[in-house]
């Protein structure tokens, strides 16, 4: 009986031990260098995005956040290697719709729920695009220029892509019929740049880092935003919603860590980003450079947020036939 005891009360303070220093290890987070994963390659808007806003936000946790491009199977390359990884705070994934968009196309089998979702930071609004010498002038016009050529206008997409379910969302809210499109698939944005200017495609989707010098120069014709207000770099713009096509589309980025993560570093994480996000000069460059706004959500309104988002996508892959 004595050994019994003795047993159990060594083992309670094991216990108690553990459970102490997990307490103090989170109290003292972070102590080493953070890794965020960016599952693309360098030099597109979500890389920069990220590194811009994670820069001032190390100056906040104290300890460097290192940018790792890991680019690969649709950008699930990356987001299984954070899924993967221990939940200790110091793996986290700088990503945003395709994460949903994957497991809907059937690329993986996981979405929003595999990992701990820490902070909406920014969204990137998507603008319909025709090229210069195109007739139709803006979006509301685009479904009579369908009915009065169907079956040959032709819409470029990167399929299973945000721009893929941008189309179909569009195509519904605007009262298209699917079967009167041509979509044709492209293998990335330079590509579909290359065939609108060289006016392959009649309608494109880009935003203001894939479009801006083009429409600056007037190479492309945005058509609206799809955004509930017009954008200050380009306040001629109407919004799509004033065209009465009631929708609003973006790609909303974000920060996820392993699942398990604990609480209190989630909320430490989405402080630190909180507080760099209210820099000027950041925001700024957000909205001036890269056509985003900034939008910061954590805890239980970044998770309503993704319910939202995913659940909307899901209406969307309906109508997508992912084998074509």
């Amino acid at each position: 009986m004595m050994r019994s005891r003795l047993t159990l009360t060594i083992a309670a303070i094991g216990l108690a031990s553990s459970v102490a220093l997990t307490a103090t290890a989170q109290a003292d987070y972070p102590e080493q260098d953070i890794r965020m994963v960016i599952p693309y390659g360098p030099g597109g808007a979500t890389d920069i995005i990220f590194r811009l806003i994670s820069k001032e936000a190390e100056k906040h946790l104290g300890e460097a956040i290192v940018p790792v491009n890991m680019a690969g199977a649709g950008a699930t390359l990356g987001s299984r290697n954070v899924k993967d990884a221990d939940p200790d705070g110091y793996t986290l994934l700088g990503s945003h719709d395709t994460i949903a968009l994957s497991k809907l196309a059937g690329t993986v089998d996981y979405s929003y729920d595999a990992f701990e979702p820490i902070a909406l930071l920014t969204q990137t609004i998507n603008i319909p695009t025709a090229h210069a010498n195109h007739p139709v002038q803006s979006a509301d016009e685009i479904a009579d220029y369908v009915s009065e050529n169907p079956g040959d206008v032709r819409f470029s997409m990167i399929p299973s892509s945000t721009d893929h379910f941008f189309w179909v969302q569009f195509f519904d809210a605007a009262g298209i019929d699917m079967a009167d499109v041509r979509l044709v698939g492209y293998p990335d944005t330079g590509e579909q740049v290359s065939a609108l200017m060289a006016e392959e495609v009649d309608f494109a989707m880009f935003n203001l880092p894939s479009g801006g010098a083009y429409y600056e120069d007037g190479t492309f014709r945005p058509l609206a935003v799809a955004h509930p207000e017009r954008l200050d770099s380009h306040p001629d713009v109407a919004t799509l919603r004033e065209q009465g096509i009631e929708m609003d589309h973006s790609t909303s980025r974000g920060i996820f860590a392993p699942k398990g993560t604990p609480e209190e570093i989630q909320a430490t994480i989405a402080d630190a980003y909180g507080k760099a996000l209210e820099n000027e000069e950041i925001s700024s460059r957000i909205e001036n450079e890269f056509g985003s706004v900034v939008r910061f959500l954590a805890g239980d309104d970044y998770l309503e947020f993704l319910d939202e988002n995913e659940a909307a996508l899901t209406a969307a892959a309906e109508n997508i036939d992912f084998q074509n």
